[in-house]
């Protein structure tokens, strides 16, 4: 690992950073140039004291694991994460295959979005980045690991997949999973890790088989109710940008103002996604006064 250089590096990206480019509010006093150590720990997951310690050269070698982590705290670019990567004394990750490098672009555009669910997924449908609405919505998507990482593999594999969607939509649903993972096979961004999921997939569900069989080709599904626990069903629309080799897709799900379904999104949103959690009654009791106008969120704390 390269101390010096890797000090050096950081605190130049830090510095050419600004609050509102990480989505982040920039008060009135602020007399730090660019983000504050403390604001780039916080986005790259780790304590304030180990990222002082990198920038001042006297930390150990991070794992790959937060390597990735601090690109894309700091949005670097590919070109900008390889030479992360070396100067850590890392191998470049693949730029081919799967990745959990989010797009710089199309992470941009998440970080400004705070009113309207949003999450960068891959191909294989992979979740690799959520704003907090998305989370309050859907529950952590990035927690996976593995194939489970992979949304097609987990439809058919895990049931608790299916919780978020109403029970008459599975068929449909399931369907397009399929023909979404055969697209993704023969023209995704890792064709190898796409045959993977599908030889286990053949093996072991044979709901899979039955819908495979039935060689329909897709690129993205139309599936457009959510069930929340505690709100119900939120009717959504959903808005895609791709990146330029469409492996990664910036997914942004709205709501038709005016419609209940509106409502409750307004609610999840003022509640937040850290208070929701340990809010279940109040969700409930909330949820009763939901109108197609109006929110009427109870006292839970203050807005996130």
């Amino acid at each position: 690992m390269d101390k010096r250089e890797l000090a050096a590096f950081l605190r130049h990206r830090r510095e050419t950073l600004r609050p509102r480019d990480v989505g982040l509010v920039e008060g009135p006093r602020r007399r730090t140039q660019g983000l504050r150590r403390e604001e780039v720990a916080q986005l790259a997951g780790m304590s304030t004291d180990y990222y002082a310690r990198l920038e001042q050269q006297r930390a150990p070698q991070p794992s790959v694991q937060i390597t990735a982590a601090l690109a894309r705290a700091l949005r670097l670019t590919l070109d900008e994460r390889d030479h992360l990567f070396v100067l850590i004394g890392h191998n470049a990750p693949a730029r081919f295959h799967r990745s959990e490098h989010v797009s710089p672009t199309l992470m941009r555009v998440l970080d400004r979005l705070d009113d309207s669910p949003a999450l960068v997924t891959t191909d294989l449908v992979d979740t690799l980045a959520m704003n907090p609405l998305a989370v309050a919505l859907l529950g952590d998507q990035t927690r996976h690991t593995g194939l489970a990482s992979s949304g097609y593999y987990r439809w058919f594999m895990d049931p608790a997949e299916r919780l978020v969607y109403p029970e008459e939509t599975h068929e449909r649903h399931g369907r397009a999973q399929a023909a979404r993972l055969r697209a993704a096979l023969t023209a995704g961004s890792d064709t190898p890790r796409a045959a993977r999921i599908l030889a286990e997939l053949q093996e072991r569900s044979p709901e899979f088989v039955r819908m495979w069989d039935l060689q329909e080709v897709a690129r993205y599904g139309d599936c457009k109710t959510l069930l929340h626990p505690e709100l119900g069903r939120i009717d959504v629309d959903a808005q895609l940008l791709y990146t330029e080799n469409r492996a990664q897709t910036l997914v942004v799900l709205t709501t038709r103002p005016g419609t209940e379904s509106h409502s409750k999104l307004e609610l999840l949103s003022v509640i937040g996604h850290q208070h929701a959690a340990g809010t279940t009654s109040a969700l409930r009791s909330a949820a009763r006064y939901v109108g197609p106008r109006t929110v009427r969120a109870p006292v839970v704390g203050p807005p996130v």
